[in-house]
């Protein structure tokens, strides 16, 4: 029997470089699903089509990388008109049983929406990121595009037969806005598949100092990485702290003006931004930091974030501070130190003081790795991910199993 067909839509990344979707991609793939993924031309993924590891990749033009109001009309206009062509593209071609859309935004029901009607195509709606409360944190308030943007989310909630949530913040968004049963929710979440085992730590990359702390993630106006630069500023310039090194790994919109703000508080030789780095040049980062660092802002879209790199830093078993967020505290624990508010100079004290404790962070670090490895880790989301799939594709494709999170 022909295994069925399943077609993933993402608009923000492409893959592989999506972590979450490319491991979804392969976890589909070994349970004998054949699997397509539609997604943009950006950083790096450049081939219009192509196969990797036996998944079939389309990708589209897309106009920019949003940074304000008329960024995201542009981009998003773009990529809907990218998409609709490509997946017409790939229904002529393999004929799927089951479209899995990955918000941001929460427009891809407009693509889906028509082969559900005409085709009875199922429809997965896989949660990254709060969408509405990603808006107001972007643009600060709750004006009438942001009431747009809440219908837009409603309507891809009636449209899904199935939904995906990485954490239960999102999971109770999906049972209180989005009125969905809780047996057809399923929590999947966010976890880095990294074997930490065969890469050595790169001394080199502290420059000669005592500490290294680390951060790595996408570097947006959301994401709060100028607290970190300005918490390296005030721990040279106010604390008198020549001892400590940073290497802040990523890219995005903000990467430009970070570079600059480095620049001009005076810390160019002590904050490293190289930009997007090879997983080689990350995973030797990630084995030789002392600290890592989290600046995600408090605010109500990042309190119902699974951050990647709070997991990325537990899974090589390193210690961290972070912003004080709710989703952050379900991941790391005891694992981290807290930072009560939005403040650089609190976050520059913070990351001082655990660097100056060398039980504290030797603890933390064990508490990290244990807390990853039994909880949180790829293995225990692949089996709610095949769950979700048999519950959203039934009994023609396989008998549904019962939702549980353990």
């Amino acid at each position: 029997m022909r295994p069925p067909a399943i077609l993933i839509i993402v608009e923000n990344l492409p893959v592989p470089l999506d972590r979450r979707v490319w491991q979804e991609s392969c976890a589909l793939r070994d349970a004998g699903y054949e699997v397509t993924v539609v997604c943009p031309r950006m950083r790096g993924c450049m081939a219009p089509e192509e196969t990797i590891d036996g998944i079939r990749v389309y990708r589209h033009w897309i106009s920019e990388e949003a940074g304000g109001l008329a960024g995201f009309v542009r981009e998003y206009a773009s990529a809907l008109w990218g998409e609709w062509r490509l997946v017409w593209k790939a229904w002529r071609r393999h004929r799927f049983a089951l479209i899995h859309l990955c918000n941001p935004p929460d427009l891809l029901f407009l693509v889906a929406w028509p082969f559900k009607a005409l085709f009875g195509v199922r429809i997965l709606y896989d949660v990254h990121d709060a969408w509405p409360e990603m808006f107001e944190a972007k643009f600060g308030g709750r004006g009438l595009m942001y009431w747009a943007v809440r219908l837009a989310e409603r309507l891809t909630y009636a449209s899904a037969d199935t939904v995906l949530a990485t954490n239960e913040s999102v999971r109770d968004i999906a049972l209180r806005r989005g009125a969905k049963p809780p047996a057809h929710v399923f929590v999947v979440r966010t976890a880095p598949k990294l074997d930490r085992g065969d890469w050595a730590a790169n001394p080199a990359l502290r420059k000669g100092r005592r500490y290294l702390v680390g951060y790595v993630g996408v570097m947006g106006s959301a994401d709060g990485v100028h607290y970190l630069v300005e918490a390296a500023a005030h721990l040279v310039h106010e604390m008198g702290r020549r001892d400590v090194q940073f290497l802040l790994m990523g890219t995005g919109p903000e990467h430009g003006r970070l570079v600059a703000q480095r620049d001009a508080l005076g810390v160019g030789d002590f904050v490293d931004l190289p930009g997007r780095v090879s997983n080689e040049f990350l995973f030797e980062a990630l084995q030789t930091m002392d600290v890592g660092a989290s600046c995600d802002p408090i605010n109500a879209y990042n309190h119902h974030c699974t951050m990647n790199k709070v997991l990325e830093y537990m899974a090589f078993g390193k210690p961290q501070v972070l912003f004080d967020l709710k989703e952050g505290r379900a991941s790391a624990g005891d694992a981290a130190w807290y930072v009560p508010e939005n403040s650089a100079v609190r976050l520059a004290q913070t990351i001082a003081a655990l660097l100056d404790d060398p039980a504290a962070r030797e603890r933390m670090g064990r508490l990290a790795a244990e807390r990853f490895r039994t909880r949180l880790n790829w293995e225990k989301s692949v089996d709610q991910l095949l769950r979700a799939y048999a519950s959203a594709l039934g009994p023609s494709h396989g008998k549904p199993v019962a939702n549980r999170d353990d």
